[in-house]
């Protein structure tokens, strides 16, 4: 019989180091063990993955494996005792428990944290930038009333399982190329819980959660923007055996301004659409800034004071100085969007100036700019 290739087995090259051959050895473990994978042959390639492991993470057994094959591990002096090695304990050591489930003593017995929730909310130009409330409906599960989340009918005992002494687990010796193994499954009897539970809770079904609507009220923080998100503690699902509640993410995104347009701390004027017309795609917006405000050109020759809309809801007057050029820039200070849950710094506001040149003037326009025009030369 053709004796197996150990480094086939992980699927590494010969000349694989150590961290190679742990990440091989979690993958190939992941992916056969029989608890996971229920074709056929997944249990005895779980076997031989483990055996190959087993070897070659040994630097003193691979060493004889890489000179004399399989026959240079089998009973050589200073090979480690075959007949005590646990599978578990492998797995364990890789994932944090075992591969039937016990992980040690009864780990799915004990009480975990619950699931994150996400909540997408959508926010009005005004309230990103100035915070407020928002009230929200989430689907939960919550801790059974019944039970308090043990999943236990009240009165009913919960007693240690005879046939695994509370482990969760159970040992098998199989035979393998390498001698004697043992290998962990869960055990049959508490299904991996190390416990057997006389009457389960029938307002919950065992499960110790149940799944119920709730309306939550949000703060918004000012000076929030696209993408951000918010933790709200204790929100999320309850966690299974009376553990604690996970968290609730919400995710932020903000509804674009009529007349306005944010970058960071700064505003900028826009030209106002329509009622009916949608808003304008990203790329187009830095462009249509440029004529957000327009101004005659006599009003920008002599100066005037303009009439600008911010976003606190009031309009400003501004100053327009004398010999404004197209295209030059206004800025408001302290009237852009807040920092970040700071009301009291604020960035500024710009505005562009657009400066309209007519197409046609009447005959008394005509004779004074040209008089205009003979006496600047």
């Amino acid at each position: 019989m053709q004796e197996t290739d150990l480094y086939q087995a992980l699927g590494v090259a010969r000349n694989a180091n150590d961290g190679d051959i742990k990440r091989a050895y979690r993958s190939a473990a992941r992916k056969y063990h029989p608890d996971v994978n229920p074709s056929d042959d997944a249990k005895e390639k779980f076997q031989t993955i483990n055996e190959a492991y087993q070897v070659l993470s040994n630097p003193e057994m691979r060493q004889r494996y890489d000179q004399f094959g399989m026959a240079g591990i089998k009973g050589a002096a200073g090979a480690p005792n075959m007949q005590d090695f646990d599978l578990g304990d492998i797995f364990e050591s890789f994932f944090g428990g075992s591969p039937g489930g016990g992980g040690g003593r009864a780990r799915q017995n004990r009480p975990t944290q619950g699931d994150d929730l996400r909540f997408d909310l959508e926010l009005d130009f005004k309230t990103a930038l100035f915070g407020g409330e928002k009230k929200i409906r989430i689907t939960q599960l919550e801790a059974c009333a019944t039970c308090a989340g043990s999943g236990v009918a009240p009165g009913a005992s919960v007693t240690t399982c005879t046939t695994c002494g509370g482990r969760g687990v159970v040992m098998q010796t199989v035979n393998t190329i390498l001698g004697r193994m043992q290998q962990q499954s869960r055990c049959p009897t508490c299904g991996g819980s190390g416990s057997v539970v006389e009457k389960y809770c029938g307002s919950c079904d065992g499960r110790g959660t149940n799944k119920r609507s709730k309306q939550l009220t949000v703060t918004i923080p000012p000076g929030v923007e696209n993408g951000n998100r918010l933790r709200v503690r204790g929100e999320g699902d309850a966690g299974p055996k009376g553990g604690p509640s996970g968290d609730l993410y919400v995710f932020l995104s903000v509804s674009p301004s009529n007349g306005f347009r944010r970058e960071g701390m700064d505003i900028f004027s826009e030209a106002r659409r329509p009622a009916a017309a949608p808003p304008p795609p990203l790329s187009c917006r830095r462009r249509l800034w440029l004529c957000a405000v327009s101004v005659s050109y006599l009003d920008a020759i002599l100066g005037s004071t303009l009439k600008i809309d911010t976003v606190d809801g009031s309009p400003v007057d501004v100053a327009l100085p004398a010999g404004t050029q197209p295209g030059a820039t206004l800025r408001l200070e302290g009237k852009g969007a807040p920092k970040l849950n700071n009301l009291n710094v604020r960035g500024s506001h710009f505005i562009k100036v657009n400066v309209q040149i007519p197409k046609s003037l009447s005959t008394k326009e005509k004779e004074l700019v040209t008089k205009l025009r003979a006496e600047s030369r």
